[in-house]
């Protein structure tokens, strides 16, 4: 009985981690065993170690615990700039968990002795540590300790043990907070003010929201969608010739593209009718190009996107298990620098023993000296995302395969050689008018063959060719074009605009992003901006335009960038943003029915986009959209203007799993098709016309199957 009370009682180290599985890494990497214990109460995890006379308890959060929330309880009113931080399940639905692993963490706290701060390093891990010590664990934020790594390997953890810091980050974590209380006031007031005005004018409950950098992201896309609403195409010719040397045909550009009126472009073409062509000049260029910079988070989404079309968000969720996986640095960085600290020898000795990196880190290893080409951006935290060389201890997907090799082929290229390319401008005279030729040649890889295969291949070689030699024209002509809009952003655009544009941060433009879909305000690969979206950036136009702007967001920005310096205070911070949002609730409160009449209406006609098919192949001027029939409650596609009695088309659709439309059309017969996902089945397009000639080709090619198998 003595010695149970005796364990009971002795002390130990308490250390706090951001996710379950960290814990367990550093649980196992501390105990001098290397066996940690893993043990549970009340269905919460957390793990015993034993190192060397040192009791260690490692036990997880499940990211935020603690969460921003008003004092009064009122979920409709607003304005509202009373708020506290309490626990997540006293301010979310759905997070009943939150109570049960508070409790766990409390009960291990009390026979603590040492606290240390284990969560990531940066704003949001200090944050959920500092939340937890200072409420869970009874005040101990003020004594506690702090690990700061950027891997999850053994090595660092047990040096980032033996090296704490001596306390939190308190600067971080007040600007860290500001920031989180700051965008819950913008978010709660402005996003209160339009769902309350919606919900008061059609008596039905759609989530709208707004936010201090929601607001100006999708003002970049309502601008840029307007004015491809708005584009009026204009005429222009583009002038080409074919012509050849040494055997070979190639197309050369005049240099005078665009030509403005069809006159000109003939006046062009007929003077070079029947001519002969020649080469003027002939300027060659050898230069080198450097090996591209480390990713920081941005650019390891812009490249993911580029390269997979994984979104941002996807890619950082893989990131972040290839991270608790101890296979890749902390990726939340926006660094773009590789300190030698991390040890560039022993990571490509460890990436050596995969066959598939064998030979690039052999020829790496061989330099004199590995120095990795840098870009300018620094974080305080954490170097640029690098792999650490270890193996996985499971079996990847497919998806985090993809990002890992590219992670692994951006590190090894930053240390290769400058790539020597040449390039070759040739004017060419046929008729008096000149004609423009490029080339471009490759003529050292460098640190192109370690970056395979993501280089983009712009090699362009040309035939010999000398100053003054006679070139046989087979062709010119004048191609009719019309000028196109502006681009539409795609994820990856708009997350490199957010960070051209200083607004959001690493850690949060992905989510932003997603954001924005998930309120319908935008949809599509290549993005288009619904009338939802227009209209919500509408009513901040008219009504609040300072809180949509990206200048306003960006000061904001700074500010807490100061406080983090100390030379900005967390109070004024506040205080100026609530003096910010009092007009603004105020004035959408005077013109809450005139906003919720015309939310209500954008709202209605997005649901309506959203089950839209495609035109009616039929009438031509309604639109097929999926319904349900109110006699059978089976699933179909109906044209609009059965309501108005014009078109009863309609066909049917699969009445089992997920039925939405694909924005695409057959190419087997033009018509509309539908995305259908079924468990266990995937996703497929189903063309919706009966008679697709597709269909009866699949059709025959089942029954011919068929046959074959009856006659063996």
């Amino acid at each position: 009985m003595e010695n149970r009370e005796r364990r009971h009682l002795q002390k130990y180290t308490l250390i706090i981690t951001e996710k379950p599985d960290a814990a367990k890494r550093i649980a196992f990497a501390l105990d001098s065993s290397g066996k940690a214990e893993k043990k549970t109460k009340n269905g919460v995890p957390y793990y015993s170690a034993k190192r060397q006379s040192e009791d260690i308890i490692v036990v997880p959060a499940l990211g935020h615990l603690y969460t921003v929330t008003g004092a009064k309880k009122e979920r409709s009113e607003y304005p509202v700039f009373d708020f506290k931080w309490v626990p997540r399940h006293l301010a979310e639905r759905g997070a009943t968990r939150i109570r049960t692993w508070l409790k766990v963490i409390s009960e291990l706290a009390e026979n603590a002795d040492v606290f240390i701060d284990g969560c990531d390093y940066d704003v949001e891990g200090s944050i959920i540590g500092y939340c937890i010590l200072k409420y869970a664990c009874a005040g101990k934020e003020k004594t506690a300790k702090r690990m700061k790594y950027s891997t999850l390997t053994l090595e660092e953890l047990k040096e980032s043990y033996t090296q704490t810091l001596p306390s939190l980050d308190f600067a971080l974590i007040e600007a860290g907070l500001t920031r989180h209380e700051v965008d819950w006031l913008y978010g709660i007031n402005l996003s209160r003010a339009l769902t309350n005005a919606a919900k008061n004018h059609s008596g039905y409950y759609a989530t709208l929201s707004t936010g201090r950098v929601q607001g100006p992201t999708l003002k970049f896309l309502e601008t840029r969608e307007r004015s491809i609403r708005c584009f009026v195409p204009t005429q222009y010719w583009n002038i080409k010739a074919q012509v050849s040397a040494s055997g070979a045909v190639f197309d050369v550009e005049y240099e005078k593209n665009p030509v403005e009126t069809r006159a000109e472009a003939e006046a062009v073409v007929n003077s070079c009718r029947g001519k002969e062509g020649a080469v003027e000049t002939i300027a060659t260029e050898v230069f080198l190009q450097k090996p591209p910079f480390p990713f920081d988070l941005g650019s390891l989404q812009s490249e993911a996107y580029r390269l997979f079309r994984f979104t941002p968000m996807q890619t950082l969720n893989i990131a972040q298990r290839l991270y608790l996986d101890a296979l890749i640095s902390y990726p939340r960085t926006s660094s773009q620098k590789l300190p030698p600290t991390i040890g560039y020898e022993t990571i490509l000795k460890k990436l050596g023993r995969n066959m598939e990196y064998q030979r690039y880190a052999a020829e790496l290893l061989a330099k004199p000296a590995l120095k990795p080409n840098e870009g300018k951006m620094d974080d305080p935290a954490h170097p640029a995302v690098y792999p650490t060389g270890n193996t996985p201890e499971r079996s990847l997907n497919r998806v985090e395969k993809k990002i890992l090799d590219l992670i692994v082929r951006r590190f090894m290229a930053v240390f290769g050689d400058a790539a020597t390319v040449q390039s070759v401008k040739v004017a060419i005279s046929i008729g008096g008018n000149r004609f423009l030729l490029d080339g471009k040649q490759t003529l050292e890889e460098g640190w192109l063959r370690f970056y395979k295969p993501y280089v983009r291949d712009e090699d362009k070689p040309l035939p010999p060719l000398v100053e003054g030699q006679k070139l046989e024209v087979k062709k010119v002509a004048a191609e009719e074009n019309w000028t196109q809009p502006p681009a539409r952003y795609n994820p990856g655009s708009l997350l490199r605009k957010m960070e051209k544009e200083g607004i959001g941060t690493k850690a949060t433009r992905a989510g932003i992003i997603q954001t924005l879909y998930d309120r319908k305000y935008i949809r599509g690969e290549r993005i288009e901006v619904t009338d939802l979206g227009l209209e919500v950036v509408e009513v901040m136009k008219k009504y609040c335009p300072s809180v949509i702007s990206s200048e306003l967001t960006r000061k904001l920005e700074e500010r807490m960038d100061a406080i983090q310096q100390g030379n900005e205070t967390r109070e004024n911070t506040l205080r100026d943003t609530i003096e910010i949002l009092k007009p603004v609730a105020l004035k959408l409160k005077e013109n809450e029915k005139v906003i919720g009449a015309s939310l209500s209406q954008a709202i209605k006609k997005s649901k309506l986009e959203e089950r839209t098919v495609g035109a009616c192949p039929n009438c031509q001027n309604g639109k097929l959209v999926i319904l349900r029939s109110k006699k059978t409650g089976k699933r179909f596609a109906g044209c609009t203007n059965y309501f108005e009695g014009t078109c009863k088309t309609a066909f049917p659709l699969p009445q089992r799993g997920s039925v939405k439309p694909s924005g695409k059309t057959c190419r087997g017969c033009g018509w509309p098709t539908v995305r259908v996902w079924l468990r266990g089945h995937g996703f497929w397009n189903l063309c919706i016309n009966r008679e697709c000639p597709l269909k009866k080709e699949g059709k025959r090619s089942t029954e011919l199957r068929n046959l074959q198998q009856t006659k063996q």
